[in-house]
Parts: C-alpha cells; sequence; structure tokens
C-alpha cells in the first residue's frame, strides 16, 4: 500500500486541535490500514517518530432531513497518532488534505 494512500485527510475538530498540542494527531486512513502502516506513513511522509497508534472505526449512520428522506454518512476509519517526546509536526492540515 502506498504512503499516500494509507493517510486521507486530518480530522479537523475543537478537541483534536487540542489533542496536536499534546502531540496527539488524529487522521481519517484508509478502512484496511494497520497501525503498523499508519506508523510507517507518518514516519515516512512526516519524518516522525510514532509512540503509539489507536485505532476508531465509526459505524454507518442513518439521520433523516427536512422532508425525512434518510440520508446515509459512510463508515470511516479514525486513527490517533501519538508522536515520540518533543515531536512535532508543523503546519499538519496544510500539508496534508487529500479529496
Amino acid at each position: 500500500m502506498n504512503l499516500f494512500d494509507i493517510i486521507k485527510k486530518p480530522v479537523i475538530t475543537e478537541k483534536s486541535q487540542r489533542w496536536e498540542l499534546t502531540g496527539i494527531y488524529t487522521v481519517i486512513v484508509d478502512k484496511n490500514a494497520t497501525k503498523v502502516d499508519i506508523k510507517n506513513a507518518f514516519n515516512g511522509l512526516y519524518g516522525v517518530k510514532v509512540e503509539s497508534v489507536n485505532i476508531v472505526k465509526t459505524r454507518e449512520k442513518v439521520r433523516n432531513t427536512k422532508t425525512w428522506i434518510a440520508m446515509k454518512k459512510r463508515p470511516s476509519v479514525k486513527a490517533m497518532v501519538k508522536l515520540a517526546w518533543k515531536e512535532r509536526i508543523s503546519d499538519f492540515i496544510k500539508l496534508k488534505i487529500k479529496d
């Protein structure tokens, strides 16, 4: 698997912005990526040492609109990557945004 195919895009929320200050970065990854693949992708793309990787799989969600039409949100996989002591990625949001 190509390094650029593993990490799809960063998660930009208030909580993930707070976690970045402590060295934990949150990204959406490929559904078939393993923890080792994600660790190697961060090392290869950003040149940082990764301490640990946690993966969360979100399930498909269904919600209704105003006209009661069911809309589905696709399932995805989030990874929380903790970097080693004093390792940082400068301008993380600008580095990797892939459509």
